[in-house]
Formats: C-alpha cells, sequence, structure tokens
C-alpha cells in the first residue's frame, strides 16, 4: 500500500467520523405538538428538551436537535424527513 493511498483512507475515515448534526427548519405546516412527538420518538429527548428546540424552531428559524457521526444520524434524518420534517445533516 502507498502512502498517499493510507493518507486518502485516514482522510476519508476522519470525514466519516466528524461529528455532524441534524437541524431541523422552520416551516408553516408542521405543529408544535408534530415537531415535540417526532423528537421524542425519533431523537429520544425528553418532552422538556423536545419542547425546547420546537420553541428554537420556531424563534430562530433552525436548530441543531441531534449530534453525532453521519452514520449515526442519517436513519433518524430519514425518519424525520418521512414525517414531513425540514431536516438535514450539516
Amino acid at each position: 500500500m502507498t502512502i498517499e493511498k493510507t493518507k486518502e483512507e485516514v482522510q476519508s475515515k476522519e470525514k466519516t467520523s466528524e461529528k455532524k448534526q441534524i437541524v431541523i427548519y422552520n416551516d408553516d405546516v408542521n405543529t408544535f405538538d408534530w415537531v415535540i412527538e417526532c423528537l421524542m420518538e425519533i431523537c429520544n429527548h425528553e418532552y422538556i428538551q423536545a419542547y425546547q428546540c420546537a420553541n428554537i424552531i420556531h424563534n430562530n428559524g433552525k436548530c441543531s436537535v441531534k449530534g453525532g457521526s453521519f452514520e449515526e444520524l442519517k436513519p433518524k434524518c430519514l425518519q424525520l424527513l418521512n414525517r414531513q420534517l425540514s431536516a438535514v445533516i450539516e
């Protein structure tokens, strides 16, 4: 194995293991209660944490709701998207 190939593999692993976040953006479709329910079920938030995130989303236009690696966050983000929330991994 060459040094350059090893270096590429390490950089690739670093990118996938970087800390990412699921960010939910505000919309005019979903209710507070629905956002809270989704956060509790998918992101394992307690009620008060989900409520606070819903308020931040409403007041600031977005909120980071879950952190972790891309691989950990992808299925959760897809579940949020399937429930019609505006979620992205950043």
